[in-house]
């Protein structure tokens, strides 16, 4: 059996500390800061400095990684002699995936006699990030590249997504609320209780008056809906209070034995502001 590299972007938001646990190899998107229009890797910006940044009320784009930089990692591990298993951010959030797409076609005809695959996770941030340790953990367990995608294909419309804001001036530069929506949702302490569905894209379900009540709505969604209590991710954009508050009700209450917490990305981050806050885990629907 040949080897395989799992390959995936920044859109994960996994540690590099935690992909090189799990031999995952990420490529990074870039982030644009505003006063600053040179281009950054994700991995060279600081996570914490960067929330900074924002709470200074400026802000950041970000823009996809494009299909020659896939092509050439891509080129360089089959070479090798090994297969690759692309998992992608979110078609839904991003073209990331599609460009990613494009070059595996591209190398599956270069090498016809290697496994080229790209799966669209329809994930986004942590909730990328847990799938994708889990392929990991089934590939370092022995799972071959064709049961390790098959398990992706099964399993990503039962990795929910659920995350709340504290600031929605940020979903508002995003075009994800309107002007008036954040206008007034910030004059009322109105908070939005969001997730991610089924063709990856990110959608309001609800809202809750103040903090604490956005929080507490995101957790009662995980206690209606998870099945798997080995494994949860939680992110967050630089309130890790918050986040531990969540972790603790997580073991407390539904007796989860491991719970991973991380930082929002400076990719995801730069959409969703300080404050971001959000619970991932495997449920019966998304």
């Amino acid at each position: 059996m040949r080897d395989y590299v799992i390959l995936t972007d920044s859109g994960t938001d996994l540690s590099p500390q935690m992909a090189k646990e799990l031999d995952i190899k990420i490529l990074d998107l870039l982030v644009i800061m505003e006063g600053d229009p040179t281009p950054k890797p994700n991995s060279e910006v600081d996570t914490k400095e960067f929330y900074k940044f924002l709470r200074t009320k400026k802000g950041a784009t970000t823009s996809a990684i494009n299909p020659e930089t896939f092509a050439d990692e891509m080129d360089k591990i089959l070479s090798e002699g090994k297969d690759v298993l692309y998992l992608g951010f979110s078609s839904g959030l991003s073209n990331t995936y599609n460009a990613g797409r494009i070059a595996a076609e591209e190398m599956a005809h270069k090498y016809p006699d290697a496994k080229v695959y790209a799966c669209d996770t329809l994930c986004a941030s942590l909730g990328q990030g847990m799938l994708v340790y889990l392929a990991a953990k089934k590939r370092l367990a022995g799972a071959t590249i064709d049961e390790v995608r098959d398990y992706v294909e099964a399993t990503k419309l039962h990795l929910c997504h659920w995350f709340t804001v504290d600031d929605l001036m940020f979903l508002k530069r995003g075009g994800r609320v309107s002007a008036t929506t954040a206008a007034v949702g910030t004059m009322l302490g109105i908070k939005p209780v969001m997730h991610v569905d089924n063709e990856g894209h990110l959608i309001k379900m609800g809202t809750a008056r103040g903090r604490k009540a956005s929080i507490d709505a995101i957790f009662e969604k995980t206690k209606a809906t998870i099945v798997e209590k080995d494994t949860m991710f939680i992110c967050h954009g630089d309130c890790i209070e918050d986040a531990n508050y969540l972790a603790e009700r997580a073991k407390n209450e539904l007796g989860l034995k491991e719970v991973i917490i991380d930082y929002t990305g400076v990719v995801i981050g730069s959409h969703s502001g300080p404050g971001t806050l959000a619970i991932f885990y495997i449920g019966t629907e998304r």
